[in-house]
C-alpha cells in the first residue's frame, strides 16, 4: 500500500482482526477455486485465506506489502512474497487473482487493476472483496473530527479508497474486464475487542501526526464519541463495514 504510516503486527492483527479472514468465505465461494489452478492472493496478510486455497489443491502465491505479515504466511508453508499491490510484476501466469480486504489500502486503484490484468492469463478472472462506499464512515468521521479539534486536517491522512459500484465497475471495464458480478454489501461487524483494538490496528495513518504519548487519550476520545453509535447495551462493539464484492473476467484472446 502507498501509505507509510500503517504497519502490521501479525499478533495484534490476529487478536484484533481475525474476523477479516473468517468473513472471507463468500468471496472464496465466488472465486470457485479449482484444484490445479494457479492463483495470486493479492494482499494476503498472514495467509489465513491463502492457506485455505492451497488446501483446496490450488497452486497459490501470496503477496503483501507487510514483511511481518509475509513472514507469518511463510510460517504456514506458503509461497508468500513481499510486493506492492500497485506495482505487481507478474506476466500472464495466473488463472485467477483473488483479494480479500486489501484493495482499499492500495492507491491509485487503476495501477492495481493494470497489474492484475497483466498477471492474468487470457480467460483469467479477478475476484475480490474490499471496503466499499460508506465503509467505516462513522469511525472515519469521528477520527477526522477529533483531529480537527487539534487543528489537523484528517481528510488528508485518510489512507482508504472505498469506491461505489459505479466507480469500480467503470475502472474494471476501462481496462478491458467483463464485470460478471459486483455488489455493495453492508456488513456491521462485531469486534472481538473494544473499538480501541480496531483503532490501534487500522487507524494508524490518522494518528501519524500525534506524539506517541498523545495517542491513548486521542483513542479514548474517539471511542467515547463512537460509543452511542457503535456499542450496544451489552457492551458489544461493531464496526460499520460496507464491502464491495466483485468478479470480473479477462477475455480469452
Amino acid at each position: 500500500m502507498t501509505t507509510t504510516n500503517q504497519s502490521w503486527d501479525p499478533d495484534a492483527y490476529a487478536r484484533n482482526a481475525r474476523f477479516v479472514s473468517d468473513l472471507g468465505a463468500p468471496v472464496v465461494e465466488l472465486l470457485a477455486p479449482q484444484a490445479g489452478e494457479r492463483i495470486l492472493d493479492l494482499g494476503c496478510g498472514d495467509g489465513a485465506l491463502t492457506l485455505k486455497l492451497a488446501n483446496m489443491g490450488c497452486d497459490v502465491v501470496g503477496v503483501d506489502s507487510s514483511a511481518p505479515q509475509i513472514e507469518a504466511a511463510r510460517r504456514l508453508g506458503l509461497d508468500a512474497r513481499v510486493a506492492d499491490g500497485e506495482r505487481l510484476a507478474f506476466d500472464a501466469e495466473f488463472d485467477a487473482v483473488f483479494s480479500n480486504a486489501a484493495i482499499h489500502w492500495m492507491k491509485p486503484p487503476d495501477d492495481v487493476i493494470d497489474g492484475v490484468w497483466r498477471a492474468l492469463r487470457p480467460s483469467g478472472r479477478f475476484v475480490g472483496e474490499f471496503g466499499g462506499h460508506g465503509c467505516v464512515e462513522t469511525i472515519k468521521r469521528a477520527l477526522i473530527e477529533a483531529l480537527g479539534r487539534r487543528g489537523i486536517d484528517g481528510d488528508a491522512l485518510n489512507p482508504w479508497y472505498f469506491p461505489t459500484v459505479e466507480d469500480y465497475s467503470a475502472r474494471l471495464a476501462r481496462r478491458g474486464f467483463a464485470v460478471r458480478y459486483i455488489a455493495l454489501i453492508p456488513r456491521p461487524t462485531p469486534l472481538p475487542t473494544e473499538i480501541n483494538g480496531w483503532l490501534e490496528t487500522f487507524a494508524q495513518s490518522f494518528m501519524a501526526p500525534l506524539a506517541t504519548s498523545a495517542r491513548p487519550a486521542f483513542i479514548d476520545e474517539v471511542r467515547e464519541t463512537l460509543r452511542p453509535k457503535l456499542c450496544d447495551a451489552g457492551g458489544q462493539w461493531f464496526a460499520d463495514y460496507v464491502r464491495i464484492r466483485f468478479a470480473a473476467d479477462k477475455p480469452h484472446h
